[in-house]
């Protein structure tokens, strides 16, 4: 894309946007005018549907990839091109939304039991713990971990606001057994293997997998899925929604309310109007 490329890249900056974010949009943007091997100037509409289709049913893309695909493009034609009437009719993809399944307690201090390795058991503790993205987390150094006020500091989050969230003093123990048994050099809190970059995320999701399978647990469980159990146990122990919401670093309050359908102490008290029926407490439906 040359010159196109550096635009795009700067307009980007100039928005704010995270580091990822660039590099997932540079690259989506690139992999689209390679496809047609033409500049983007003499790309359209037409090339726009042929290439997201192209990625939905031959490369088998996810509605979530293909819609960061989408919002790559707009970005590109725009911002970058300003030929807004490019994109004016492409809609995103509808997304089925499936409610995970969420670990029990129990089920959660066998995974953290079988996180053999310190420095797992320090991340899966961190993420179960305080609710933290996986992102947060691997950018964490050793600054942000306030032992005196029992706080961990999360900055440059998903949404690009610092937040606080409470340390537990299991997470805290931890941490210190980590930090004796390995003693990190670099400024990562948990680096790589070399010792002096950033931990991958791959690195975490096998280590989650691989505790999992030590305790024997049959659902698919993955990092981002400690951050579910997080909010709908707080849930399930009558921490209110807003609280959670602020934990979370949610900006609207709607996506919080989605751990409100995982939270099985409340499905387990709730009483159909049909068991109601022919009862005292029934007479209030007329």
């Amino acid at each position: 894309m040359g010159q196109i490329r550096d635009r795009m890249e700067a307009d980007l900056a100039l928005r704010g946007a995270a580091k990822g974010t660039c590099a997932v949009y540079l690259r989506y943007a690139a992999a689209f005018v390679a496809f047609f091997m033409r500049p983007p100037t003499q790309l359209g509409t037409d090339h726009v549907r042929a290439w997201l289709l192209h990625m939905l049913r031959d490369m088998r893309r996810s509605p979530r990839t293909v819609n960061v695909a989408r919002a790559a493009l707009r970005f590109l034609f725009d911002v970058t091109l300003q030929r807004p009437d490019v994109m004016a009719s492409i809609r995103s993809v509808r997304v089925l939304h499936r409610q995970p399944d969420v670990p029990s307690g129990s089920q959660v201090a066998a995974l953290l039991a079988h996180a053999r390795i310190p420095k797992h058991r320090a991340m899966l503790t961190l993420l179960y713990g305080t609710g933290m993205r996986v992102s947060e987390m691997l950018r964490l150094q050793p600054a942000d971990i306030d032992s005196k006020r029992m706080v961990v500091h999360l900055r440059d989050t998903k949404n690009r606001h610092d937040r606080i969230v409470p340390l537990p003093p299991r997470a805290l123990e931890a941490l210190r057994a980590y930090w004796k048994a390995a003693r990190p050099k670099g400024p990562s809190l948990f680096g790589g293997r070399s010792g002096d970059g950033m931990m991958v995320r791959n690195a975490v999701n096998l280590a989650v997998s691989k505790a999992a399978a030590r305790a024997g647990i049959k659902l698919r469980v993955y990092p981002h899925l400690l951050r579910h159990a997080f909010a709908t146990h707080l849930l399930e122990v009558g921490t209110d929604l807003r609280t959670v919401q602020i934990l979370l670093g949610h900006r609207s309050l709607q996506s919080t309310a989605r751990y409100t359908h995982l939270s099985e102490a409340r499905r387990a008290t709730l009483r159909s109007p049909l068991d109601l029926l022919g009862t005292e407490e029934g007479a209030r439906l007329g």
